[in-house]
């Protein structure tokens, strides 16, 4: 299956139906009917290569939509800052899972051997 990570509290967000919108730079490859398994972690992964191997599993969830972030969309992203030029991916279809599903948690989208 395909995961993002994103870091706490961004996936317990997510999972609870407060963040609606991922806020990043860059556009997934998926389609609106792709399930994407979000990952929650500790810290940011920054480099190519980064992991951490303290991860869970928090929800599955479909990227609906992806177009520019803007201002407006600080409450549905649980954005702090707004910057101009990141992109926000609109979630849909959310389910979220039971607690305690440890994976790794990797940079972008990457693959994990896991069944919801």
């Amino acid at each position: 299956m395909r995961a993002l990570s994103v870091v706490r509290p961004g996936g317990s967000l997510i999972a609870a139906g407060q963040k609606t919108l991922e806020v990043r730079r860059w556009a997934p490859e998926l389609s609106p009917t792709d399930d994407l398994l979000i990952v929650e972690n500790g810290r940011f992964l920054r480099q190519d290569g980064d992991e951490d191997p303290n991860g869970m599993a928090v929800a599955v969830v479909r990227v609906k939509a992806i177009r520019p972030f803007i201002a407006a969309d600080m409450t549905a992203a649980c954005a702090s800052f707004f910057e101009e030029g990141w992109l926000a991916w609109e979630l849909s279809n959310l389910r979220p899972l039971p607690p305690g599903r440890r994976l790794r948690a990797a940079r972008r989208i990457y693959e994990v051997d896991f069944t919801p």
